[in-house]
């Protein structure tokens, strides 16, 4: 296997984008200013937006973003090109009074945050993320850094432990974060002195835990990649490298509005404000329409020529593990992005969508593969059947196959990552 030299500039990038994106709401920060630095323009949803043609935009909601590129030659019924992904991370979310602890130890008071991989988080250095809600009005993102850790027992106060580990999702899931006596330490105060704040003006807070190492390049020819979060921040990031590589070309005229959209709450079904089978996207959508003068039937007739590619990680064939995939279907890290199908619909792709995706891949001289699960293994699902259902566009799922989904650090291909953004580039082209 040959990774190239911007492969591997991608994955070091990719690993500032993950240290920089503990939490949803530093991931939306962190692509918004990385936009900003490029050009873009951030606007508030409570503000009259300036004229759309020729104009690059984003906007963020609490922990999702969308941006977009509008042509200086777009229409009233100029298509979109979207590219969806997430910003959540299964793991661990801080709960009310999170300050506890016995027998002498600091603990944190935390509640499971969809469906991860318990083990994974065991024995690892944990950082704690997220926003505060302050006295005064304001939001801040704060980050501890390395400050926490699950602890594992002994195997010689567990003798069976290599039998078969289970852990009690609330006996065995409170991490340790210093040694004292919980009625007099603050953990709170612990993050809200990282934000250059006072615990006493913190109203409210959203914070979760997160993988303090960095993610690494590792293994024979630098085949892999590891860190936190890869689902789905493996997609953003590539969204966010191939609307800024395009963007200035794309506003110059392309035949279609190029969109990230970067939803929150995947992990939890989508359903909230900022998820993405809340309102966000068609609000974004609706006002960037209204401003090139589109009536309801205009709008709609953009959505029925437009499209939204649905990138998540999927599934590689584990060596270990051989029998849990489709005997014939076996996508496999480091061989290219993949295209999601499945019969009962928890993906959209469709026989158009993948002629469509084979023609994307083409353009970008890029090898794909295909994932369906073992008919006795059901899969997941993800935002495209969701925003698919809800504006009626034509939806594919797609995504990179990664090892040790739900992990606190999860294991995917470079090249992978690499490719994805060049398949994203000439989606946005169109």
């Amino acid at each position: 296997m040959v990774v190239t030299a911007a492969a591997l500039a991608h994955a070091e990038d990719l690993a500032d984008f993950v240290a920089a994106s503990p939490s949803s709401y530093h991931a939306a920060a962190e692509v918004a200013r990385r936009l900003e630095d490029a050009g873009f323009t951030r606007l508030s949803e409570e503000d009259a937006w300036p004229e759309q043609t020729g104009g690059r935009f984003v906007v963020v909601r609490d922990g999702a973003v969308i941006a977009w590129v509008v042509p200086t030659d777009a229409t009233a019924t100029t298509p979109a090109h979207i590219f969806g992904a997430h910003t959540d991370s299964p793991g661990f979310k801080l709960k009310p009074k999170p300050t506890t602890g016995s027998r002498g130890w600091l603990q944190a008071g935390v509640e499971v945050y969809g469906g991860p991989l318990l083990n994974s988080w065991l024995d690892r250095e944990l950082r704690l993320a997220g926003r505060l809600a302050l006295a005064d009005g304001r939001v801040v993102l704060a980050d501890t850094g390395a400050l926490l850790r699950l602890p594992q027992l002994a195997v010689h106060l567990d003798r069976e432990a290599n039998s078969g580990l289970a852990l009690d999702k609330q006996l065995h899931t409170q991490p340790v974060w210093g040694i004292g006596d919980p009625t007099d330490e603050d953990l709170l105060g612990e993050l809200a002195a990282s934000a250059g704040v006072s615990a006493a003006d913190v109203r409210g807070f959203d914070a979760v835990v997160a993988d303090s190492a960095r993610g690494a390049v590792f293994g024979k020819d630098d085949a892999f990649f590891a860190a936190g979060r890869l689902d789905d921040l493996a997609s953003v990031h590539a969204g966010v490298v191939a609307l800024t590589d395009r963007s200035l070309s794309l506003s110059k005229g392309s035949g279609s509005i190029a969109v990230l959209a970067a939803f929150d709450h995947e992990e939890l079904g989508s359903a909230s404000r900022s998820g993405a089978a809340g309102p966000f996207l068609e609000d974004i959508l609706s006002r960037a329409y209204g401003g090139l003068g589109a009536d309801a039937t205009e709008q709609r007739r953009a959505f029925a020529t437009s499209w939204h590619l649905s990138s998540d990680v999927g599934h590689s064939v584990h060596p270990n593990y051989p029998h849990k995939h489709d005997p014939v279907v076996q996508p496999l890290l480091g061989s290219g992005p993949i295209l999601k199908i499945n019969a009962n619909q928890r993906y959209a792709t469709d026989a158009v969508g993948a002629a469509a995706w084979a023609n994307w891949c083409e353009a970008a001289d890029v090898s794909s593969q295909e994932f369906v699960s073992n008919n006795a293994v059901p899969c997941g699902s993800t935002i495209g059947p969701i925003t698919a259902t809800r504006l009626g566009i034509r939806t594919v799922d797609i995504g990179i196959p990664i090892l040790s989904m739900h992990s606190a650090r999860e294991l995917a291909g470079v090249s992978d990552l690499h490719d994805l953004a060049r398949v994203a580039e000439a989606f946005f082209a169109g």
